[in-house]
This record gives C-alpha cells, sequence and structure tokens, in this order.
C-alpha cells in the first residue's frame, strides 16, 4: 500500500480533529498553539507538558500519516515558514446570506487547496497506471459518496472503458464477488470506516482486483486494505460537516482521473466521446 504524502499537518489535524480521542485532541491542541515553536520540542518534552506517554504522542503521529515524530515536525516546520492563510470559515447565527454564501466558497476552496496540495506524483501515476490496464472499473460508495460513484461511472463511459456503480449495497457486495484480476475498484468512503465499503474491499481483494481508495483520514480500516489511497483534505464547522466540502474535493480527484485517462486512451476515449454525443444529440428537440 502507497502511504498519503505527508503534508499540511494543521489541515489534516483540524479535518480530523472531532474523530480523535481525548488525550489525541490534547495533543492535536498542543500543536496548533505551539506551532511555531514545536520545531525546537522534543517528543519527550510534549509528553511531559501534557502529561501523556511519549508513545500515545508517538501514535498521534501515525494516525495523521506520518512516519513518526520527526516526520510531522520537518512538515510542521516547512508550513512555519511557508504559512498557508488562515481564513476563518466559521458560520454564526449573525451571518447574513451573503456572508454564509461567500464561507462556503472559501472552504470549498480550502478544501480544494490544500487536497490538490497533498497529493504526489507517486500515488497518481500508481493510480493511472492501475485505471489504464484495467478491463473493467467499478466505483463504489454509500450514501453521499455514492453519488461520488455515479459521477465517475458517468464520466468514464466517455472514455470507452467498461465503467460500473450501484448504489443497492447488496448489489455493490454481489458484483464485488465478481470481481476479476484485470478489474480495478474504486471505493469512496469519506471516513474510511464504512463497514459495506470495507466488505467489497475485502471481496475485491479476495478475488485480485486492484484496489484503490478516495478518502478523509490518512489511517483509516479501508486504506489498509486497498493498494492505493488518494487523499481529501477538508475541515468541520458547526453548520457544515467536512464530509460536505470533501466531497467537492473528492469531485475534483475523479475528474482528475477522467482526464489523465482521457489523455492517456485519446483515441479511444475520442471515439466513445463521439458515439456519446451522437446518441445523446437525439435527445433534444
Amino acid at each position: 500500500m502507497i502511504e498519503a504524502p505527508a503534508k499540511h499537518v494543521i489541515s489534516r489535524i483540524r479535518s480530523s480533529y472531532n474523530h480523535f480521542s481525548e488525550k489525541e485532541k490534547l495533543i492535536a491542541d498542543y500543536i496548533i498553539e505551539n506551532r511555531e515553536e514545536m520545531v525546537h520540542y522534543t517528543i519527550n518534552q510534549i509528553a511531559d507538558d501534557l502529561t501523556i506517554a511519549e508513545a500515545t504522542v508517538f501514535r498521534f503521529c501515525k494516525r495523521l500519516g506520518f512516519k513518526g515524530f520527526q516526520a510531522m515536525k520537518i512538515a510542521l516546520a516547512s508550513e512555519t515558514t511557508n504559512p498557508i492563510e488562515d481564513i476563518h470559515e466559521t458560520i454564526t447565527p449573525e451571518d447574513n446570506d451573503l456572508e454564509i454564501t461567500e464561507k462556503i466558497f472559501q472552504a470549498n476552496i480550502r478544501a480544494l487547496e490544500s487536497t490538490r496540495e497533498i497529493q504526489s506524483r507517486e500515488t497518481i501515476d500508481k493510480v493511472m497506471e492501475y485505471l489504464v490496464e484495467a478491463k473493467r472499473i467499478f466505483f463504489y460508495g454509500g450514501g453521499g459518496s455514492g453519488v461520488l460513484a455515479q459521477d465517475a461511472q458517468h464520466k468514464f463511459i466517455r472514455t470507452g472503458v467498461e465503467a460500473h456503480a450501484y448504489q443497492d449495497s447488496h448489489l455493490q457486495l454481489m458484483t464485488a464477488t465478481q470481481l476479476q484480476e484485470k478489474d480495478v475498484c474504486v471505493i469512496i468512503s469519506h471516513t474510511g470506516a464504512n463497514k459495506d465499503m470495507l466488505d467489497i474491499a475485502e471481496e475485491a481483494k479476495k478475488n485480485g482486483a486492484r484496489t484503490i481508495a478516495i478518502t478523509n483520514f490518512a489511517k483509516s480500516p479501508l486504506t489498509k486494505l486497498v493498494d492505493v489511497s488518494l487523499y481529501t483534505v477538508a475541515q468541520e464547522t458547526e453548520y457544515r460537516s467536512e464530509s460536505l466540502a470533501s466531497r467537492i474535493a473528492a469531485l475534483s480527484i475523479i475528474d482528475s482521473l477522467f482526464v489523465n485517462y482521457s489523455v492517456k486512451r485519446k483515441e479511444q476515449s475520442q471515439e466513445a466521446t463521439k458515439k456519446v454525443r451522437e446518441a445523446i444529440s437525439r435527445k433534444r428537440m
């Protein structure tokens, strides 16, 4: 499994904050409050300041997707040197309609920018290798992520590859049992902990299909099961869960995969798109 690129410590912390344990929130708050001085701190000093075990700090760094405390500290030092503008999108009852609208747009822009920054060439190259070599591509997602799976199918049909997406959880699992070695299974799950999606990943692996996850959490049951993961970054506010903003980021990831595939399979995609356009044109008056 390819690991997530280790970038954007603060964004990762804020994105996952509501899912942290009490001790993890303690560490998260400490890092955010002392981000500029963290480069000078040792793991022992932080553990002593918070009255927790060094192992707890180390596990927190691993949960964020880093190899350890030192790797996280280096990434944080880079952020401090080249800070990202901290724009507050917290919505309050006192905001007028335009202010709320502007904050929603800003939250989406931030999610897109942060998600773009954590992508790595190695990961994208591996995902595209899987997709280009695939005989069939199956997109899976539950709830809101199911809509993203359908969008992915809608796009990839235009490339000429056999693309599938199912909404019913029983059909999803049934089709997963029929996956083959030349197939690719793309699972979209914000938390990476949806049981239906985990069952699909296990079935796909059992049948030898290549597996890709699109998720918001670097360390989750799903990322442990799949071959490669693509990550989104989004933050939660009182009136808007992080999954809403991450959906916009996930759509952009799907768009980028679609365009990359179309470029690599140019003639096939052009022919398929031509057929689709001709057929759809007959639907218009």
